[in-house]
């Protein structure tokens, strides 16, 4: 098998920046293919760029392969190497992870990170036994399309409870019409993504999102 390496895409880095967003695309169940930026699901993810704080550091990781792979859990692998790598280069800066499907189920699995402040998972893709303990004391957002075929929003609203009752801050929103994708209302979900981002670096996570 080949053994391939994480890595990441960075955004121009402000001046001053107030927080380090980790971006997370989907994937398959299972694939050990390489992770190409030519795949849909990392270019669903670069209209969100647009939506952040211009104050932000944006890494857009790229994982070694293209599936999550059972027990070997490779996106979580590779989110801990990006965590890491935020710990040496950028110690102490706020990170907030943001992921779709496949990503949304790792930035879940990593929230519990020391360097972690929040994390947006976006359709994500829930299994019985996900663990939520590590997300105590960490801001949340779930939102999930009500005609999602992919991943089940049902799954995304008991994980939300389960998280909450284990002591995180966990907003759960349905978006009403859309699908997987989020593409009927693609400005509405950029700017969940942006305004979260916005409450968290400003003290201010409780605050209803204005979307």
């Amino acid at each position: 098998m080949t053994t391939r390496s994480a890595g990441y895409e960075a955004s121009p880095a402000p001046a001053a920046a107030r927080g380090l967003v980790l971006m997370l695309h989907g994937g398959a169940e299972r694939g050990r293919g390489p992770d190409h930026r030519a795949r849909l699901s990392y270019l669903r993810m670069l209209p969100f760029l647009r939506a952040l704080p211009s104050d932000v550091l944006v890494w857009r990781l790229r994982y070694r392969y293209n599936g999550w792979n059972g027990a070997d859990a490779d996106p979580v692998r590779d989110l801990e190497w990006a965590l890491g790598q935020a710990a040496e280069l950028r110690p102490g800066l706020p990170v907030i992870l943001v992921g779709h499907s496949m990503g949304g189920r790792a930035v879940l699995w990593g929230g519990g990170g020391a360097q972690v402040a929040a994390v947006c998972a976006l359709a994500p893709w829930i299994e019985p036994g996900d663990p939520y303990e590590q997300l105590a004391g960490r801001q949340v957002l779930i939102a999930h399309g009500d005609r999602d075929w992919i991943t089940d929003p049902a799954a995304s609203r008991r994980y939300a409870i389960a998280a909450e009752e284990a002591g995180a801050r966990v907003t759960y929103l349905d978006v009403s019409g859309d699908g997987h994708a989020m593409l009927r209302r693609a400005r509405h979900w950029h700017c969940l993504v942006g305004a979260f981002i916005s409450a968290v670096l400003n003290g201010d996570p409780t605050s209803p999102l204005p979307c």
